[in-house]
C-alpha cells in the first residue's frame, strides 16, 4: 500500500560501512587524511563559536559507552561511541561507532553515518594535524606503542601532513605488530618491528601511544622520553585510563583539545587540577606558542572531542556529491498535515 511520498526532507543521506570504505578507495587514505586535518584546523580557528561540554559517558565495569555532541549556529553533531577493551578477546571490535548530522534551523538530520572506521581517520588527522604544530621541525621518525586498530592510520597521517618516513612499532601482543607491519609494507614508509617498548622509542623525534586496557598504566616511562621529543599521547581517554608516567607530565609542556574534559579523562587526571596546560585552539589561532625550543618535551594528551568528530561528518557531507557513495533512507515520519500524525499511521494501518 502507498500511504505517501516522502518529501526530500524526509530522506536522509546515509553512508554505511561499505559506502566510507569507497569513498576512502576514490578519494586515497592519505589525500583523506589531509584533507580531513584541513576541515579539522577549520574548525579548531572558530573554537569559539561551537558549543563546548565534556561528552556524556555511560560508564560499566567493563567498558563505556558515550555521546559527543557540538553544534555551531548551523549545523548540530552528535557521535554515539563506546569503548570496551574486553571486546577484542571476544571477537567484538574495541570502539565502534555512528553520527548524525542536523539543521540547526529546524532540527532535520541531513546525514547518518557509520563512524568506526571515520573515528579511527579523524584521529589520526587530528594527531597529525596537532603533531604539525609540537612537534620538531624536520621529523623523520616515530615510535609508536600500541599496534591495534588506530596504528595504521596513525603512521600514514603523520608521514602525509608531517613528513615521518619511519616507523618503529611496538605491541605487548607480537601479532598486533606483525599485523601492522604487513599491512604498513609496500606504503612508502620504512617500518620496523620491535621487540621492546623502549626500544621501539630510541631515536625518534615523536612517539605516539596507542594503547587500550581501560586502568591506570605506565605504557611511557620518565626515562624513555629525552629532550626535545614530541609525545603523541592519544590512549588515555577516560577516567581511570593513563598512559604516561607522572614525571614525563611534570617535565614537559601540555596541550590539550577541551582542557574540562581533558582534565577528567586524559593523561593530565594524575596531576593537580591548577596544573597548566594550553587548549590547541589557542596555538592554532596563534594566541598561544607551541614548540618554542629544539629541547622542549611536548605532550599532545589526545582525548578525542566532538568538534573533531564535527568536522569529519561535515567533511564527508561534502564527498557524497563527489563521490556518490551514499543511500537515501525514508527517515523521518513525514505526514501531510504536519499536524497529523496519526491520520498517516491510520491510512497505512486501517
Amino acid at each position: 500500500m502507498m500511504y505517501r511520498s516522502p518529501s526530500k526532507l524526509a530522506m536522509v543521506p546515509f553512508v554505511s560501512v561499505e559506502n566510507m570504505m569507497n569513498i576512502i578507495r576514490d578519494i586515497g587514505v592519505e589525500t583523506l587524511l589531509l584533507e580531513l586535518s584541513h576541515y579539522i584546523e577549520e574548525d579548531f580557528k572558530r573554537w569559539e563559536q561551537f558549543d563546548r561540554t565534556p561528552r556524556v559517558a555511560s560508564h560499566s565495569d567493563v567498558g563505556v559507552i558515550e555521546l559527543m555532541p557540538t553544534a555551531d549556529s548551523e549545523i548540530y553533531s552528535f557521535k554515539y561511541v563506546n569503548g570496551h577493551p574486553k571486546n577484542q578477546a571476544e571477537g567484538f571490535q574495541t570502539v565502534t561507532a555512528f553520527g548524525v548530522l542536523s539543521n540547526v534551523n529546524n532540527g532535520y538530520p541531513v546525514l547518518l553515518s557509520e563512524m568506526t572506521i571515520l573515528t579511527a581517520l579523524r584521529t589520526a588527522a587530528t594527531s597529525a594535524l596537532m603533531a604539525k604544530y609540537l612537534a620538531p621541525k624536520s621529523s623523520k621518525v616515530m615510535g609508536m606503542i600500541g599496534n591495534g586498530a588506530q596504528c595504521e592510520f596513525q603512521a600514514l597521517a603523520f608521514k602525509k601532513i608531517c613528513g615521518v618516513e619511519t616507523v618503529k612499532l611496538y605491541d605487548i601482543d607480537p601479532a598486533a605488530t606483525e599485523k601492522a607491519a604487513t599491512n604498513l609494507r609496500d606504503l612508502g614508509l620504512n617500518v620496523i618491528p620491535c621487540s621492546t617498548a623502549k626500544a621501539a622509542v630510541e631515536g625518534v623525534d615523536i612517539i605516539t601511544t596507542c594503547t587500550a586496557d581501560k586502568r591506570y598504566a605506565t605504557i611511557l616511562t620518565d626515562d624513555m622520553v629525552p629532550a626535545g621529543v614530541h609525545v603523541n599521547a592519544i590512549g588515555g581517554d577516560c577516567p581511570g585510563k593513563t598512559e604516561l608516567q607522572k614525571e614525563i607530565l611534570q617535565r614537559s609542556d601540555i596541550f590539550v583539545e577541551y582542557t574540562p574534559q581533558t582534565r577528567i579523562e586524559g593523561d593530565i587526571q594524575q596531576l593537580d587540577k591548577n596544573h597548566p596546560v594550553t587548549e590547541m585552539w589557542q596555538v592554532i589561532t596563534g594566541q598561544a606558542e607551541g614548540r618554542q625550543t629544539a629541547d622542549q618535551i611536548t605532550v599532545f594528551d589526545g582525548v578525542g572531542f566532538a568538534t573533531e568528530d564535527f568536522s569529519a561528518l561535515r567533511y564527508i557531507r561534502a564527498q557524497l556529491e563527489r563521490t556518490g557513495h551514499y543511500v537515501e533512507l525514508d527517515f523521518l515520519a513525514d505526514p501531510v498535515d504536519t499536524r497529523n500524525l496519526f491520520g498517516m499511521v491510520q491510512k497505512y494501518t486501517g
